[in-house]
């Protein structure tokens, strides 16, 4: 029962439950890393607000700003290398990701309807920042000049940065992942 081998899958079905469990769905490492540097800069929040659409990661009340740290995979940012797909059950997983997506777009409209300014910062942007204090000084800027300028419009804002050598672009405030195929 719980203990035999699928012929595709080589864990068990315990196994696979068991790691299947230690994902996280709220403090994870980017999401604690992320919440720790705008904290160091004074700026106070609330985490996992459940009475909003989506349960954003970070909730400023005072600039009126929600921030959603996704996980590239569980969200599917396209052209990520760490937003691959599984080899087996692909019908579920595509439903599921599927689902996801839509999900997202649907709390992202509400957010914006209610009059919140929506920033979603991806995995792979974090992950980056951990290892490049230069990206992570100008990601927090930026982070900060969106929230607190109440000229911007109230738009979903994808972080996603392009490299291209050493240079840094940014373009009309979608930034991109450092891990775009073809880019790197």
């Amino acid at each position: 029962m719980g203990t035999s081998r699928d012929r595709r899958n080589p864990e068990t079905t315990i196994e696979r439950s068991l790691m299947m469990s230690r994902i996280r769905g709220k403090d994870t490492r980017i999401e604690v890393y992320f919440r720790k540097l705008l904290f160091q800069k004074g700026y106070r929040y609330r985490k996992n607000v459940r009475k909003l659409p989506g349960h954003p990661d970070l909730l400023f009340r005072r600039f009126n700003t929600v921030i959603f740290i996704n996980g590239c995979f569980w969200h599917r940012h396209s052209g990520c290398r760490y937003a691959t797909s599984p080899k087996t059950h692909t019908e579920f997983w595509m439903a599921k990701f599927a689902a996801n997506i839509s999900r997202d777009e649907t709390n992202r409209a509400k957010l914006l309807r209610e009059g919140y300014k929506v920033l979603v910062i991806w995995e792979c942007l974090v992950k980056k920042m951990m290892k490049d204090r230069e990206l992570e000084q100008r990601v927090i800027e930026e982070t900060l000049e969106f929230m607190i300028d109440s000229d911007q419009d109230l738009l979903v804002l994808e972080w996603l940065y392009f490299f291209l050598s050493t240079t840094f672009h940014v373009s009309a405030m979608v930034l991109s992942c450092p891990h775009r195929r073809g880019w790197i």
